[in-house]
């Protein structure tokens, strides 16, 4: 254990990778991916050369929203194995030197963990207030907050006569972060894994964990019935004072990182929870930059400007505050070549390297979702019943009752349903279900596989010297060779141009390089003269998705192409 911060920068360095277990690797052949699938691949991801691996909820669950709703924090989900395949996972990750983050979830438990299951069964009960417990309002619930994922914020339990909170599903009942005794008992459970010998925690919805007193009621939003609760349950009053505790109580005592997954957070807020001087966490999850391309369900074309924006006020601002955490796909994230880029045939591996090359430069720690290396796109299922995540069908259903027609419905769900990023690692063109399990044809994946993988997988990445899983491996290592792209600060040109993203990475010493990006499919020339002379007389070209032999004009730019240029 260690107290001194500044032995615990190591992943300023490092790179991400994230595991869906469920949709990874299925070792056993029952449709479902599990901790033994994930062992077999670890030299996998060894050659792509990340360092760490984010790995999503194993915990017990009774899986209503994929592992997010946790029944025992002690206990791994029975279709993904058990502890002792946990602990091999774990000592083969250390043979490897590859690191291992938890996915910590404490905002919610399930409703049938053991502290909810007491709870419900009295007012006196000792386990009552480690949830939020309400009597109705004038026969209705304490107030109209609308839920994340559809519908109000509480349900009724007869049993007791009052409403209980839950700002997911009514099988997520929140956390009461007010009592002393909740909170000591989500430290020891993360004491518990830090000992076991974990290397951190994504924490999810982490900011969601403090509402304000009294439960006061939102504005009208969207039907009229709902209001938006989000003020007083996102951010909330105590929030910084509670991770604060945390650190002191325990993250402070290990050598980890700590991410947290902080929606409707903005600068102001990440640089309190990342400041050092603050004692919170090491970096979080912002959405900002994915909420640019229109509302969850009624998606519009990207304006790059605004994407240019976003970066620029984070990179800059940010510098010498706190810390960025760097995505643009996860597990409730459509996969990015679909999103910004071109899963066109001709088009698809340029512009996933194009993506790549606009997210590994900047200044922050990067993290690759499973799938992205390879340059896996979205799906379309053509029914609703090929759908499994519990947000699109509730979409879907609410969608309906509105009136919204099935064409617009399914296009949003095309376009932005989880499950996008939930279709099983598509490993060989060859074998049933993409080598997803071990190739019998008679296993049915819990979720189908997306019918590209002919095309696009693992087994043809790793014999193309072309391909997009090369460029992620050298785009690795490049973070490695120049500390420039970790500690450099950061500054951009042309910030008004629509179709390209050019930027630099600069230091004190004299050190330069300069990025670009083209983010369209039509060929575009930025008319700079003093900026093309300097970039003429570069140092050397460091990456670049197309050959640049006869390159004459590095601001004349074909489709989707990306380099990055060291200058001095």
């Amino acid at each position: 254990m260690t107290t001194d911060k500044s032995q615990r920068d190591w992943w300023h360095h490092s790179v991400v990778y994230q595991i869906y277990p469920r949709s990874f690797f299925d070792s056993n052949d029952d449709g479902i991916g599990d901790i033994n699938g994930i062992i077999k691949k670890l030299d996998y991801l060894k050659r792509l050369g990340i360092d760490i691996v984010w790995l999503s909820p194993v915990y017990d669950s009774p899986n209503h929203d994929n592992g997010y709703d946790i029944r025992d924090y002690t206990k791994i989900m029975t279709e993904f194995g058990t502890m002792e395949d946990f602990d091999l996972l774990l000592r083969e990750m250390k043979k490897r030197e590859l690191k291992l983050v938890m996915d910590l979830v404490v905002n919610h438990t399930s409703d049938e963990h053991p502290w909810f299951i007491e709870s419900k069964k009295g007012k006196d009960n000792p386990y009552r207030h480690f949830y939020h417990w309400q009597p109705s309002k004038d026969g209705h619930p304490p107030n109209k907050w609308g839920a994340c994922f559809g519908g109000l914020c509480w349900t009724y339990d007869g049993l007791t006569c009052e409403y209980y909170l839950h700002t997911f599903t009514e099988k997520q009942p929140d956390l009461n972060w007010t009592n002393p005794l909740v909170r000591e008992e989500i430290y020891k459970m993360m004491r518990w894994w830090l000992d076991k010998g974990v290397d951190g925690f994504r924490m999810d919805v982490i900011n969601f964990i403090s509402k304000t007193d009294g439960y006061p009621e939102g504005a009208p939003i969207g039907d009229g019935y709902h209001t938006n609760g989000s003020p007083y349950f996102i951010n909330g009053p105590h929030v910084h004072e509670y991770i604060q505790e945390m650190n002191e109580k325990v993250l402070r005592h290990y050598n980890i990182v700590t991410v947290g997954e902080c929606p409707g957070a903005h600068l102001r807020e990440a640089e309190l929870f990342t400041s050092p001087d603050r004692n919170e966490l090491d970096m979080i999850f912002t959405f900002e930059h994915m909420n640019l391309d229109g509302s969850k369900w009624a998606p519009k074309l990207l304006d790059l400007r605004l994407l240019k924006d976003h970066f620029t006020v984070w990179q800059q601002q940010l510098y010498g505050r706190g810390w960025n955490s760097l995505y643009w796909n996860n597990h409730d994230q459509p996969r990015i070549v679909s999103r910004w880029g071109n899963d066109s045939a001709q088009y698809r591996v340029l512009s996933a390297k194009m993506l790549a090359t606009c997210l590994h430069f900047l200044r922050g720690t990067p993290y690759i979702y499973q799938g992205e290396e390879i340059g896996m796109t979205n799906v379309r299922f053509p029914t609703l019943t090929d759908y499994r995540d519990i947000e699109t069908i509730n979409f879907h259903r609410d969608a309906l009752e509105s009136g919204l027609t099935l064409e617009k419905i399914m296009a949003g769900i095309y376009a932005k349903s989880r499950d996008n990023a939930r279709t099983p690692m598509q490993w060989s063109g060859n074998l049933p279900h993409g080598g997803f399990t071990n190739g019998q044809t008679d296993i049915t994946p819990w979720i189908k596989i997306n019918p590209n993988y002919t095309d696009i997988n693992v087994e043809q990445a790793l014999n193309d010297p072309q391909s997009t899983f090369y460029y992620y491996q050298k785009l690795i290592e490049l973070r490695r060779q120049m500390t420039i792209i970790v500690h450099g600060k950061y500054d951009i040109f042309h910030k008004d141009n629509q179709h390209i993203f050019i930027y630099k990475r600069y230091n004190d010493e004299g050190h330069e390089l300069i990025i670009a990006c083209n983010f369209s499919m039509e060929p575009t020339k930025i008319a700079d003269s003093q900026l093309s002379e300097r970039l003429k007389n570069h140092k050397r070209l460091v990456i670049s998705n197309y050959e640049q032999d006869n390159k004459s004009d590095w601001l004349d730019f074909r489709p989707y192409e990306a380099w990055a240029l060291e200058i001095s």
